[in-house]
């Protein structure tokens, strides 16, 4: 398995997209509090893997927010039509719409600077869910990410139909983690007269799994139901082909694997074949650029997905977006970075199932000795950069426990109640020396726990402090 391990890495020569790690303001161990490090490894970057999450700062953000709170203090109101570096804020989300159209696949005129994911999501459903006494039900997973939950839950009930009769939740199998295909294409088939909308995430937030989404939006559309992708974990991630894909809609937030910082500025997309469809909640941004500020008293779209917006973007969050996209761009796009991510978690992968510790998944629910499964699907087509690790003995404080000594030892993840840490490497930024290091010290940390013993009364409800979005 370690031969395995090895035939993922790429030599320094062969790797040039490692250089771009120096693109970005990695947190040292000092700042992370990372309490167990050697001395001379204090102030050393600390192994982030936990841009599935929150991407970190590149300097390129840093530069053009930086320029923006310069031009905001020397010009004021004047930088919105006179900006010294040529970005006129009245034009700034126009810069983003096509590194957006190339990340997603889509034209300049199907994607829209906006929002948030969730603000955005109800903008969508209360334009393409439709629902009538035949046809309103809505397909989507049983274990959607709560805010995709909430909001689907509240906009059948606006429309007078109970949540509980009209989301189809589809949950995976007994004793499995994930969903499989045929479940949700039979679904499709029994179910398809009656369901309006699809909503699935391009990738599932928990277990990393990366759905079929040309097959499903097939499969949906043919049952004449309207089709709907959450992105979040899957934009910049995953290559996407929206527009070929034939989705009516998708949103998605920006501060996981495209790095726009902390509950930046969101995005989405809108099939063209939508560009004339009536907007129900307009804002003067959505309004025609020619005539926005002749401030017409009747409202007149901009044709596609920007006749969606509503205000004018936050300035420096769409800096922020923007200085992490030219350094995507800069690195060729989606498809190189999905090249080298597929051997980082592949890499990821193998050292896990060469350890001592390492516990198949279908054997963790009966396993009673420390040890680590990972439940996100082993195929390269199925999974994105993430591998989330299953803690067992389930239920009974070990992944608490690991984390804390990852924490104490400089690797930085994320955890999910009660037993799953989220661990991914990130081609723009990790290396395969990150990926070695965090299973190195996973060693180390599971030894130092099957040393102290797991007690049966050691549970794992408390609140982790580091659980992330």
């Amino acid at each position: 398995m370690a031969s395995l391990a090895a035939s993922y890495k790429l030599a320094p020569a062969d790797d040039p997209l490692r250089a771009f790690r120096a693109e970005f303001v990695l947190p040292t161990n000092r700042q992370m509090k990372a309490t167990a490090v050697p001395p001379a490894l204090a102030d050393a970057p600390c192994t982030y893997l936990c841009g599935n999450s929150l991407g970190p700062l590149a300097k390129r953000s840093k530069q053009l927010v930086e320029e923006e709170l310069a031009v905001w203090a020397t010009r004021g109101v004047e930088g919105h039509f006179d900006h010294p570096h040529g970005r006129n804020w009245v034009d700034i989300a126009d810069s983003i719409h096509p590194l957006f159209a190339d990340i997603v696949g889509a034209s300049e005129a199907e994607v829209a600077c906006m929002g948030t994911l969730t603000a955005n999501l109800h903008l969508m459903l209360n334009t393409f869910y439709k629902p009538t006494a035949a046809r309103h039900k809505i397909l989507c997973e049983a274990r959607a990410f709560p805010s995709d939950q909430y909001a689907l839950a509240s906009q059948v009930a606006a429309h007078g139909f109970a949540p509980a009769d009209a989301l189809i939740e589809l949950p995976p199998r007994a004793g499995e983690h994930t969903l499989r295909e045929e479940d949700i294409l039979d679904v499709l088939a029994l179910e398809g007269a009656r369901i309006a909308l699809v909503l699935f995430p391009g990738c599932q937030y928990y277990t990393g799994q990366v759905f079929p989404m040309q097959r499903i939006t097939r499969a949906a559309k043919e049952q004449g139901c309207m089709v709907g992708w959450d992105l979040a974990h899957a934009v910049g991630n995953v290559p996407l082909a929206l527009h070929a894909w034939d989705a009516d809609f998708a949103v998605w937030c920006t501060y996981k694997y495209l790095n726009a910082g902390p509950g930046a500025i969101g995005g989405l997309f809108v099939h063209a074949r939508w560009q004339d469809a009536p907007i129900r909640e307009a804002g003067w941004w959505g309004h025609d650029a020619a005539t926005r500020f002749d401030m017409p008293p009747r409202f007149r779209a901009i044709r596609g997905a920007q006749g969606f917006q509503q205000s004018n973007p936050s300035v420096l969050a769409t800096a922020a977006l923007r200085g992490a996209l030219e350094v995507l761009r800069a690195a060729g796009g989606v498809a190189p970075l999905r090249a080298r991510s597929v051997r980082l978690t592949g890499c990821l992968g193998a050292l896990l199932r060469a350890s001592r510790f390492w516990v198949p998944a279908g054997e963790a629910g009966a396993c009673g000795r420390v040890g680590v499964a990972v439940i996100t699907p082993e195929a390269e087509g199925a999974r994105g950069a993430q591998l989330s690790l299953l803690f067992v003995p389930a239920g009974r404080g070990v992944m608490r426990r690991v984390k804390a000594g990852l924490d104490a030892r400089g690797v930085v993840g994320d955890s999910r109640r009660p037993d799953v840490i989220r661990l991914a490497p990130s081609p723009l930024f990790n290396t395969f020396e990150d990926v070695e290091r965090a299973v190195a010290v996973l060693e180390e940390v599971l030894a130092q726990v099957e040393e102290e013993g797991v007690d049966v009364a050691d549970g794992g409800d408390e609140k982790d402090d580091a659980e992330r979005l």
